[in-house]
């Protein structure tokens, strides 16, 4: 490996020629994807329809690259709130077509629009009165003329130097795919919370966990009164080990924070005064039911190492306190 780097390093020429067939590359997909968005249309709006309409599920059917993106798709599609599940074309007529029941959508992808298994998939479709969105590039192909919606994809070179093999189009079929997935996502109003639940595992999965599931619980909170001595207040510090204590009112309230940095601030007179003189009015927390993922935002941008934890309804009611190391422990970094 280390001699391979070298010859790459040895060979300036041919890392520049690399270089710039990538980004031909990258830069022909973008360029489709620019043409996509200006051709979405009506059509886009009545396959939205017609996928929110569906009965039961939206099927989603493909060969060769066409099958790989609808994979995605089901997948995205599935893991956004719309329930879905992805059919390979060549095993339909062997079978499973069974598995398309009436009330369900087909989402029938191919460039072509003259695969042969997909044509079996668009008879059974019209024989049980099953919906066919479709996404192509060939406007007058059999998959268009009998689809009851047509998403026509943009006639672009295929950033193959060949112009063969589906690179270009691929893409643009994926973004469809999620274009489509998103747009039912909103209509849906599916939220966070909708989408911890489909996500329970994974990066994702982490990314959705609550502050509530972290948080250190309010028996360990290190929360001192207003008049409290700060000679008090490093011990009450230095025993709960956050680098953080809370300063409360009378009736409970969290009113401020002394965290280290306040301490060295305060350092020639820190002795003398008590927790108000020394705290942090005003600060930053996070709402109980909150995201982990929101927390760490919250840290990152103060430049701090914990927030206090607050009650739903009143953010000046300490319930828990999250400190950044809880945060990585769950392996959110």
């Amino acid at each position: 490996m280390g001699r391979d780097k070298a010859a790459a390093g040895d060979n300036p020429a041919r890392n520049i020629d690399i270089l710039a067939c990538g980004r031909a590359v990258i830069a022909d997909e973008a360029e489709a994807l620019e043409a996509l968005t200006h051709a979405l249309d009506d059509s886009f709006v009545a396959a939205v329809e017609a996928l929110m309409g569906t009965g039961r599920r939206v099927v989603v059917s493909g060969i060769g690259k066409s099958g790989h993106v609808g994979r995605k798709i089901a997948a995205t599609f599935a893991s956004t709130g719309t329930p879905a599940f992805f059919m390979h074309a060549a095993e339909a007529a062997h079978g499973d077509l069974g598995m398309i029941m009436r009330g369900d959508t087909l989402l029938l992808l191919s460039l072509s629009g003259e695969t042969r298994e997909l044509k079996q998939v668009i008879a059974y479709a019209a024989e049980a009165g099953i919906t066919v969105v479709a996404i192509g590039s060939k406007p007058t192909s059999t998959l268009m003329r009998l689809a009851d919606v047509k998403l026509v994809l943009p006639s672009v070179r295929e950033a193959c130097p060949e112009n063969i093999s589906p690179t270009t189009s691929a893409i643009m079929m994926l973004a469809m795919g999620d274009a489509l997935a998103i747009a039912m996502m909103n209509l849906r109003g599916v939220s966070r919370t909708k989408l911890n639940m489909f996500h329970p595992g994974g990066t994702i999965g982490q990314r959705l966990t609550r502050v509530s599931a972290l948080m250190h619980g309010k028996d360990e909170l290190p929360l001192v009164a207003r008049d409290t001595p700060m000679r008090d207040v490093i011990l009450k510090m230095t025993a709960h080990s956050f680098g953080i204590a809370g300063v409360i009112d009378d009736g409970g309230k969290l009113i401020g924070v002394i965290t280290d940095g306040d301490l060295r601030r305060h350092a020639d007179h820190l002795l003398d005064a008590d927790a108000f003189a020394v705290m942090t009015h005003a600060p930053a927390t996070i709402d109980v039911s909150s995201f982990a993922e929101d927390a760490l935002q919250t840290m990152e941008e103060g430049k701090i190492t914990a927030l206090f934890v607050t009650h739903a309804l009143d953010p000046r009611q300490p319930v828990g306190l999250i400190h950044i190391h809880d945060i990585l422990r769950a392996g959110m970094r």
